[in-house]
């Protein structure tokens, strides 16, 4: 099945400012974009109101608040409704699917490889923002630490991965930021540390949390009854789809000490994988089931 591409909680797709929420607190809104991205973007085609109501509702979100996160999705862009007699249906914008496209690659491609030993090359992104416009650097440091992006000082920023080049510039642009951006791609020198460098630009300690909540969370769930399993799927989907974005991928021998002995991403990353895979069947037959009666 498909995912989701998350960089926010609103706006249209592609909008900055768009972020997964933490386990726990979803919002209905937050919600929609994983069914839409894990159910009716593979299946293609309309989806009745009470369909997206009653999935959300099994997932606690009540139903005015279901049908609120519809308009809302609509009047961003995400959905086209059409009336159906007395009833609605709904359907993914040509924006929308392919962005939720490019979602899935990412979020299903995320830990299925374990991350390459070495780094030889580093890319530097320098964006110098004027003082007075916080909320266009809020923009842009959201957006790029979403995109794997460490912060080492204000305006500068570092990724492992050159190619992150291509959505960075993607980033500037839509931001019209990219007249006020230099970026290089580099080597380590011999002055300094390199560890030292990922301390000041990421903090694992956090993402190794995250990482042990979601582990702790999910090897405890054991779904039976079919409306069960399609809640637990959504809500994995839900959860994992934050860490491609806050993950850097850093090679084993850069994690930090605390960090590095049996990193538990690997192990947060297996269980997903698993999990996702066994409850694949059963929660496609629930939606279907749904779907078809509207």
């Amino acid at each position: 099945m498909a995912a989701v591409a998350t960089t926010g909680s609103a706006g249209g797709p592609g909008a900055a400012g768009r972020r997964p929420l933490e386990l726990g607190a979803p919002s209905a809104r937050s919600l929609l974009v994983t069914v839409l991205g894990e159910f009716l973007l593979p299946a293609g085609g309309w989806v009745w109101t009470g369909t997206l109501v009653g999935v959300l509702g099994v997932l606690g979100i009540e139903a005015s608040a279901a049908r609120q996160a519809l308009a809302r999705s609509a009047a961003d862009g995400w959905l086209v409704s059409e009336r159906t007699g007395r009833r609605t249906r709904w359907r993914l914008t040509e924006a929308a699917a392919t962005e939720l496209a490019a979602g899935a690659e990412r979020i299903y491609g995320f830990g299925a490889t374990p991350a390459a030993t070495g780094t030889d090359q580093w890319l530097l992104l320098f964006v110098s923002v004027p003082e007075d416009q916080r909320q266009l650097r809020h923009k842009l440091r959201t957006r790029l630490a979403w995109a794997g992006f460490g912060m080492l000082a204000r305006g500068a920023w570092l990724s492992p991965d050159p190619d992150r080049e291509t959505e960075a510039r993607r980033v500037l642009a839509e931001l019209g930021l990219l007249g006020q951006a230099t970026s290089f791609v580099a080597r380590f020198g011999a002055i300094g540390e390199v560890r030292d460098l990922v301390a000041r630009a990421w903090d694992l300690e956090d993402l190794r949390g995250r990482y042990e909540r979601f582990v702790a969370h999910f090897e405890s769930v054991q779904p039976q009854p079919p409306a069960e399993v399609l809640a637990a799927q959504i809500e994995l989907v839900h959860a994992w789809r934050r860490f491609p974005f806050l993950d850097p991928g850093l090679p084993p021998e850069l994690l930090s000490a605390a960090a590095s002995p049996g990193w538990v991403g690997l192990r947060a990353a297996a269980l997903f994988h698993r999990l996702h895979a066994d409850w694949a069947e059963p929660a496609a037959r629930c939606w279907a089931k749904l779907a078809s009666s509207g």
